[in-house]
Formats: C-alpha cells, sequence, structure tokens
C-alpha cells in the first residue's frame, strides 16, 4: 500500500488570519509530504506493506524509529487538516456537544482544559481530544509524532481532535507564542468534523 499527500478542501491562505498562507504551505507541502514519503519508502518490502496505516501504529512499541515516527506524522497531519477550516469556529452541537458538557461540565471547560493540556506540552508534539475504549472522551499529549493509537501511550483511544505544536507549525506567524497560536486555533475548528470523528470512534 502506497500512501499519498491528501488534497486540501481548502487553500492555503483561507485561514488566514489565524494561520498564515506560508506556513500552511510549507507545512503541507513540505512537513507532511515528507512524512508520507519516507514513511513509504520505509514500509516498502516489509511485513507492514499491506496494512493500514491504523494497524502499523498500534504495535508502535515494536515498530523501527522510522516507520513509528513517519507513519505517526502522517497520521497525525491527516487528522490535523480535516479539523480544520475557513469557516470553522463557533462551537460543537449535538451528540458531541452532550459528550463535551458532561464530561469537562462546559464548553469554556473544555477549551480551557484542552488549551493547558496543548501548552505544556514540553517541546515537539501534539495535544489529543481522544473516544477511549470505553466510549469516553480524554485529553492526552504526544511527544514528536506519537498518537493516541499507539501501545507507547498513557491514554490511549481513538483521536477525534488535535493540534500540532511543533514550532513549524506556528512560528513564522507567532514565533514562540504558542499560546496566541493555540487560541488562534479555536476559530478554525471545523466542528461537524470532529463530531462525525466522534460518531466513528465509539464502539
Amino acid at each position: 500500500m502506497s500512501y499519498q499527500l491528501q488534497t486540501l478542501s481548502f487553500e492555503y491562505d483561507a485561514l488566514e488570519p489565524f494561520i498564515d498562507a506560508q506556513t500552511m504551505e510549507i507545512h503541507h507541502t513540505k512537513h507532511h509530504q515528507g512524512y508520507v514519503s519516507k514513511f513509504n519508502n520505509a514500509i516498502e518490502g516489509t511485513e507492514y506493506e499491506d496494512s493500514s496505516i491504523e494497524e502499523i501504529l498500534a504495535s508502535a512499541s515494536e515498530l523501527p524509529p522510522d516507520i513509528r515516527n513517519n507513519g505517526g506524522g502522517h497520521y497525525n497531519h491527516s487528522l490535523f487538516w480535516n479539523i480544520l477550516s475557513p469557516n470553522g469556529g463557533a462551537t460543537p452541537e449535538g451528540e458531541l456537544a452532550d459528550a463535551i458538557n458532561s464530561t469537562f461540565d462546559s464548553f469554556d471547560g473544555f477549551k480551557d482544559q484542552f488549551t493547558q493540556e496543548a501548552g505544556s506540552r514540553f517541546g515537539s508534539g501534539w495535544a489529543w481530544l481522544v473516544v477511549t475504549g470505553d466510549n469516553q472522551l480524554a485529553f492526552t499529549s504526544t511527544p514528536n509524532q506519537d498518537n493516541p493509537l499507539m501501545d507507547v501511550t498513557d491514554v490511549q483511544g481513538t483521536p477525534i481532535l488535535g493540534i500540532d505544536v511543533w514550532e513549524h507549525a506556528y512560528y513564522l506567524n507567532y514565533q514562540n507564542k504558542r499560546g496566541a497560536y493555540i487560541d488562534a486555533f479555536w476559530n478554525v475548528v471545523n466542528w461537524d468534523a470532529v463530531a462525525e470523528n466522534y460518531r466513528k470512534a465509539k464502539v
């Protein structure tokens, strides 16, 4: 199986002023493309060649670093692009909103806790909202290109919302102000996409 860099559903400048066009283009065509190319090269001719990326990442503790890191990079960025939209922001509705309010008391409480999770991740990595094996919502963060599908993470489950807090995701516009980037992120979250991820993740 050969993996491909997905085409974005919006133009690189569509998320401005929250995420600038130059960052989006570099992030998509250089960083994500790099993970895709290296991941394909790493799995070629191996036992993982015909497995889904979810199956591969589930056994992260057994993977060579080039498969774990680049496979994680491809999966993480694919999810990230899909939960961004120039028509984002607002608040979730329906079943997802009910689950967020039940778990975190309110949407504002959810945002505050997620923002803290993302802001406190040391170094490069990601913050996640996941659906755990018992269909509960939970926060976690992971270093580098790890994610909650992997058997090496503190909280395992299916990620439905994630934010990239590697510096390449924000440094051109926000420099060292990660908090400002996280605050801006809420303006471009596609809650319909997150709700669909939630629906699919529940078992």
